[in-house]
């Protein structure tokens, strides 16, 4: 698992250099252009996009039919890349584009070793390799006792304040470990991972919306809860971002039940109902 995880971690190394390249690309010839750049780091907007959309067609055309890089002394340039600096540029960032996709598509292969992949994760819309990549490495569903246990790794659960959990101050808890000299502390810290809640709520939570509600049962729960949201009076004071927020992470964390329910038989492993299940009675199934 540690060798999936490296792969993982990897591949997504490469996308955000391969983002962070192409911002300073997009921004260089905004520049040129007499544009203001963009103040997104993360993702390329959709005016950056388009950019690189051009730059893309002006590339090909320059190198299309060379069997070598094209020299310096001989470069003749366009009006998108004028000058041999900028098509260095420009190569650059599209090298980057090829080995992220190059990785990606060979965790697609690797993930065909796994169980869980092959007879759940696979078949769910909305859930692409690299997310799939994600969950099976940064998850041990061996330590996984309840359907809870999931949601508060992934940073779902609720704080003692009533809060979704946060880095804030008062959502650390205390932990043991052991310092230099072998003696047993405690310090305070997050409890859960970050790397992995950011994919789950920020990639995933974004997938699913995008699907159709007839093709991804993830999406109806999405629609169907922010309608209850909608309609308290709990909830009716809260900003539609709130609301939306509420409902991405309440159709994460229905998500994360199907995936206990599907991956601990597969490992030999107890299932456990949910708090709702055990105390409310209320059933949530598995999706198809």
């Amino acid at each position: 698992m540690s060798n999936l995880k490296t792969i993982v971690r990897g591949a997504y190394d490469i996308q955000k250099n391969r983002i962070q390249t192409g911002n300073r690309l997009v921004g260089n010839f905004k520049a040129k252009l007499g544009q203001a750049p963009s103040e997104k780091e993360d993702t390329i907007d959709k005016e950056g996009q388009q950019v690189l959309l051009n730059l893309r067609r002006s590339h090909k055309l320059l190198t299309e039919g060379v069997a070598v890089f094209p020299r310096q002394a001989t470069f003749k340039g366009d009006e998108v890349i004028s000058n041999y600096t900028e098509l260095c540029l420009v190569d650059n960032y599209f090298e980057l584009e090829a080995q992220e996709k190059s990785h990606f598509r060979r965790l697609g292969h690797i993930l065909k070793e796994y169980p869980v992949y092959n007879s759940f994760l696979h078949g769910v819309t909305g859930v692409g390799p690299a997310m799939a990549g994600v969950m099976i490495s940064e998850i041990d569903i061996t330590k996984a006792e309840y359907p809870s246990s999931l949601h508060k790794y992934a940073g779902l659960d609720v704080a003692p304040d009533g809060q979704g959990r946060s880095r804030k101050k008062e959502h650390l808890e205390d932990s043991e470990y052991t310092d230099k000299d072998g003696e047993v502390q405690i310090k305070k810290g997050i409890t859960f991972n970050p790397f992995l809640k950011t994919k789950l709520v920020g990639v995933l939570g974004s997938s699913f919306i995008k699907q159709s509600p007839d093709k991804c049962v993830y999406r109806k729960i999405y629609d169907d809860y922010k309608h209850r949201l909608e309609n308290m009076d709990a909830h009716k004071e809260k900003s539609k971002g709130h609301r939306h927020n509420m409902a991405v992470r309440y159709m994460v964390k229905m998500f994360l039940i199907d995936l206990y329910n599907a991956w601990r038989p597969l490992e030999g492993l107890p299932v456990a109902p949910t708090y709702s299940e055990a105390k409310l009675g209320k059933v949530h199934k598995i999706a198809a």
